[in-house]
């Protein structure tokens, strides 16, 4: 006789250590309806939906997502990834790409830089991963042909909280390395 070992669950545990649990259930006409949930009750699922993909938002929430045709490049993306290791000086942000635009997303550090006796040294991997992220600049492809992208800040004015267009569209590299090092700085509030 053949035992039927158990199916393992879809589960996803997000960049603060929280385990997320794939669930179906059915929109008022019947169709499926999928979503991650913290709770493992209820019809949970065990296998992620062709053309769907898991997706981690730079707030740590884990969703169910239609898989996206992809507009921007591996190549483009470590050109931001080297571009902010090299000329930046942030220690802690996060890199997110949405559909025609790289986004860097800035830790909130200033708490853990004020507390004393906290060292940037002396930081656990919990603390570093229960950081909150707020956006702080994009690049969008604005030419798909010859790869021209505009930078953009996140202003937070106070009631209107929105992108701001900052210099002229370039090649990536050239903006990369002309805005990134402002980035955690006085002068990323100068840039217009």
């Amino acid at each position: 006789m053949m035992s039927i070992g158990k199916v393992k669950n879809i589960e996803y545990i997000n960049r603060k250590g929280q385990t997320y649990y794939l669930h179906r259930s059915s929109t008022k006409t019947g169709s499926p309806k999928y979503f991650f949930s913290l709770k493992n009750e209820g019809v949970l699922v065990n296998k992620v939906p062709d053309g769907w993909e898991i997706y981690e938002n730079p707030k740590a929430q884990v969703f169910l997502r239609k898989i996206r045709s992809k507009l921007i490049t591996d190549e483009e993306i470590n050109i931001v990834k080297k571009g902010l290791e090299k000329f930046c000086q942030l220690k802690y942000y996060l890199i997110e790409v949405k559909d025609n635009a790289i986004i860097i997303h800035i830790a909130e550090t200033k708490m853990l830089e004020s507390h004393s006796l906290v060292t940037q040294d002396k930081i656990t991997d919990a603390i570093i991963n229960s950081l909150s992220y707020s956006p702080g600049m994009r690049f969008s492809l604005i030419d798909k042909n010859r790869r021209v992208f505009g930078t953009q800040r996140y202003c937070f004015p106070g009631s209107i909280d929105d992108w701001d267009p900052i210099g002229l569209p370039d090649k990536l590299e050239n903006l990369v390395k002309e805005f990134v090092k402002h980035l955690g700085q006085d002068s990323y509030y100068e840039l217009f």
